[in-house]
Parts: structure tokens; C-alpha cells; sequence
């Protein structure tokens, strides 16, 4: 009996289905909670390539939520346990790991080798990142966020509106998993909707999940769509750029105080406070606005914008 006879039988897949499964480059950024069911599930359906890049390592309190790892590989890295796990699940298919962190400068390199892009990353910079990326080169993206009891995924670019379309403004909060908390079972039920998000667009299902935002509340086990297939995209946007991209003609400014980060992110760069912000408008310069995860930045930005008449670019340290 076939490894994937009980998909086949699905009058949506199929014997083509399943060559145009076995076929498909699957992008997943981020190997934690979200990626804990959305890789299993595409290794068992026989997704034919995946790569899957991130740059930490497992620790104790990932496991309540990133179910792939057990005690024994805190301390490994989450993209080589993973690659292991979806191996083990399935050896036709061909996994590769990228311990490193997705940036600006690597976007288009592993975003342009994919079929189809996975945001599994908590962080929001990311996700604009392979978002701007994704959009660029035409890309479907399916992305995720998860925090607390309640998250949302959706299907972005590829001819779909992107993640800017949707959310034009900076975050009303930089909470994360880490700081806000999270139950596992939240992002084990956004993360299988990504990946049957995900398995929908490379089978050519209809409707399309690319233009379509899935939100669900845990608390009350609810959960709400929308489509947002003709949301305009922003006339102009902040975008986020890494580290080794800043000039020595840029104006850099440091939003980190020397207790968060006792070296500023460039030799040049010019610690301000959020608060206090202060700059005078140069016109022949591109102004850098640095940061732990690019929200203070970011609302530096659009603070700044009215009296900056020239390029306004980010940099989020963390995934820098």
C-alpha cells in the first residue's frame, strides 16, 4: 500500500496532487511552535523539498509548545532536530537545515529557490521581511502569529495582497512568546491551519487561501475569516534592512541604551531615546533607525517621517 494511498484517494489530490506535492520547495522560517506541526504534516503528505532555516537552540521551556523536541536535545539546534524528526517521518523527501537567521541580505536568496514561503518566526521583522520579499518575487506566503490564547494565520502575496496591505502600521505591542506567553495547543491549531494553508495552495485548491486571514480565539473556541483579496497595498512603507547594510553615509541612530546593548549596532551610530528623539532633516542622507526588535524604530519612524524628506530604513538587531 501506497505511503500516501489514504491522501490519494481525496478526489483533490490524486495521483497529479501527489506528483505536484512530491515536486514543490517549501521555504519554512522559523522551527519552533508553529513549525512543531506544520513540518511533520508536510513531510507526511510528501512535500518534496523543505528548507528550513533558524538560528537558535532548543531549550526547556520551548517544549510545551515545540512538541518535535524532547529534554534530551535541549542545547542542539532546532533546525538540525527538526530536519532529523521529518527524515525520520519520511525518507523520500529531501530536507535541508539553515541554522541562521533570515535577513535582508539572505531573504532573496532562499525565498527565490521556493515554490511556496512559510513565516513561522516570532518576530514581526521577519515576518515584514519575508512579506516585502515574497512580494517582490511573487511568492505565496503563509504566515502565523501566535500570543497568548489567540492568533491568526494567512495567505499572503503570490498574487494576493501582502502582509502590509493588511497590517500598514507598526504593532500596538512588541510582546512575543517569551514575554507575553503562550499555550501550546493555541499554536499547534494555527500551525496545522498553516500547513493545510499550505498544502491548499500548492494543490491549486479553490478557493485560494492566498488573499484569506483565519483568526481564532482559544479562550472561547472561536474562530473568524475574512478575505482581504483587494486590500491596498501602502503608497510607501519603513523597510527593514540588516546590520551590514548600514553605510558610513548613514545616519544612524542607536534607540538602545548601553545597558541593553553595551555596543551600539555600528561604530557610528548615535544613541537617542525613543522618547526624546531629536535629529535635524538631512536630505542627502538615509537615516537608520536601530532597535532590539525594530518596534521602537519603527514608531521612531513615523514620528520622524513628517520632518524627513529623505529614505527611513529599520534595523532590528535581533535578527540582524
Amino acid at each position: 500500500m501506497s505511503r500516501y494511498s489514504r491522501q490519494m484517494i481525496l478526489p483533490e489530490v490524486g495521483a497529479e496532487g501527489q506528483a505536484q506535492l512530491s515536486d514543490a520547495r517549501v521555504l519554512v522560517v522559523g522551527a519552533g511552535g508553529l513549525a512543531a506541526p506544520v513540518l511533520p504534516l508536510l513531510a507526511g503528505a510528501g512535500v518534496g523539498q523543505i528548507t528550513i532555516m533558524d538560528r537558535d537552540e532548543i531549550a526547556l521551556s520551548n517544549l510545551h509548545r515545540q512538541t518535535l523536541f524532547t529534554e534530551q536535545d535541549c542545547g542542539r539546534p532546532k533546525a538540525e532536530v527538526s530536519a532529523e524528526r521529518c527524515i525520520a517521518l519520511n525518507g523520500e523527501i529531501s530536507i535541508a537545515a539553515e541554522k541562521q537567521a533570515l535577513t535582508v541580505k539572505n531573504a532573496i536568496e532562499f525565498v527565490g529557490q521556493a515554490d511556496i514561503v512559510l513565516d513561522c518566526a516570532d518576530s514581526y521583522a521577519a515576518s515584514y521581511t519575508l512579506s516585502d520579499t515574497c512580494h517582490a518575487l511573487s511568492k505565496p506566503l503563509i504566515s502565523a502569529s501566535v500570543l497568548g490564547l489567540s492568533g491568526y494565520v494567512g495567505g499572503f502575496c503570490g498574487g494576493a495582497p501582502s502582509l502590509r496591505a493588511v497590517f500598514p502600521d507598526a504593532p500596538d505591542s512588541g510582546a512575543s512568546c517569551a514575554s507575553a506567553g503562550v499555550l501550546g495547543p493555541v499554536v499547534g491549531m494555527i500551525g496545522a491551519m498553516q500547513a493545510q494553508m499550505t498544502l491548499s495552495v500548492i494543490l491549486g485548491l479553490d478557493p485560494s487561501p492566498l488573499g484569506l486571514m483565519v483568526q481564532l480565539d482559544a479562550r472561547t473556541l472561536r474562530s473568524s475569516t475574512f478575505r482581504f483579496d483587494d486590500a491596498p497595498e501602502p503608497a510607501d512603507h519603513f523597510s527593514f534592512i540588516s546590520a551590514s547594510q548600514l553605510s558610513a553615509n548613514d545616519l544612524i541612530i542607536e534607540l538602545r541604551g548601553p545597558d541593553e546593548a553595551p555596543d551600539p549596532i555600528h561604530p557610528n551610530a548615535c544613541r537617542q531615546s525613543l522618547k526624546t528623539i531629536k535629529i535635524e532633516p538631512n536630505k542627502g542622507r538615509r537615516l537608520a533607525l536601530c532597535c532590539a526588535t525594530g518596534l521602537r524604530a519603527w514608531r521612531a519612524a513615523e514620528q520622524l517621517k513628517p520632518d524627513w524628506p529623505g529614505e527611513i530604513v529599520l534595523v532590528a538587531a535581533s535578527t540582524s
